[in-house]
């Protein structure tokens, strides 16, 4: 397969995690189809900007959105760098390639008195499920984690002695987050209460169903869409509004930007930066109401 060397070099020398990978994998055999299918055949050595571009037309009429585009194309370019790099191709088709204007993506976080309602006054099973729904809950908002993050938690990751959890984040980098007591506490009663469950033993996932079998990705969304659908009206209730969340509220309550960083996991500013645009809202607000020329 043509890709496949691209692909191992993701995955090994690069650390991309199998759903990255798999996503690349997507994007290029999407632009592999549209060539045999547009030009009759396809190769990396044959392949022009007008042919890109004529992918690209292709994938708007068909519906995707400028960003989506720009993430396939993204793909692409990567690709065509690799081979750059491993000198089976003097020039890049891609090179001088403006990416699509896209709207700026504002996501709207929860409000402080949403999660206290869920956390506080919402009134869960006293059951496993109840527990497991909650601890993962609280965790998502008092670490910021991610989705992908909190699935490949494992028991062994909990460290009680020194209130710290260890989690597995993008290309596979590794970094120590504090457990704050209320955390510490939900998680010594969640693991009582796992180690009752039939086959929990077998593996050190975190995170399991009543059956013992580990939770997955749509688990997660169902379960922060649901109790989050009871107390709120916000179009989008989902794990990584609650990611949002801890970032926003964090950086409302004065705490630096370069530690909202180190916790979120990003590997640069930039990437954290998109989460200051509340908390610069709120300080527009308070400015005007403390500064005496605001008041006139």
């Amino acid at each position: 397969m043509e890709f496949q060397k691209f692909l191992d070099y993701l995955q090994i020398e690069r650390n991309y995690s199998l759903h990255t990978t798999a996503a690349y994998k997507r994007d290029l055999m999407s632009f592999k189809d549209f060539c045999v299918t547009t030009y009759g055949t396809f190769h990396y050595k044959e392949v022009n900007y007008p042919m890109v571009r004529s992918w690209i037309v292709s994938l708007a009429e068909s519906g995707n959105g400028n960003r989506t585009i720009n993430r396939k194309v993204s793909s692409l370019k990567a690709y065509f760098k690799y081979l750059l790099k491993t000198q089976q191709l003097e020039v890049n088709p891609l090179v001088k390639h403006q990416a699509l204007k896209t709207a700026t993506k504002i996501e709207v976080p929860f409000s402080k008195q949403e999660i206290r309602a869920v956390l506080d006054r919402f009134k869960y099973e006293v059951s496993f499920e109840g527990v497991r729904d909650k601890t993962i809950i609280e965790l998502l908002y008092a670490t910021g984690i991610r989705r992908a993050e909190l699935l490949h938690l494992r028991v062994s990751d909990i460290d009680f002695a020194n209130k710290t959890i260890k989690v597995l984040g993008k290309r596979n980098k590794q970094r120590i987050l504090p457990i704050l007591p209320v955390i510490e506490q939900l998680l010594k009663d969640y693991l009582d209460l796992r180690e009752r469950i039939e086959g929990s033993m077998s593996h050190d996932c975190l995170f399991i169903l009543k059956n013992g079998h580990k939770i997955n990705e749509s688990f997660v969304y169902r379960t922060i869409n649901g109790y989050f659908s009871e107390v709120s009206t916000k179009q989008k209730k989902s794990p990584h509004i609650l990611r949002h969340s801890f970032a926003t509220h964090l950086l409302n309550e004065g705490a630096d930007l370069n530690a909202v960083k180190e916790l979120l996991g990003h590997s640069s500013l930039a990437s954290t930066q998109v989460y200051t645009h509340n908390s610069i809202a709120m300080l527009k607000k308070q400015y005007g109401q403390a500064h005496p020329r605001g008041k006139k």
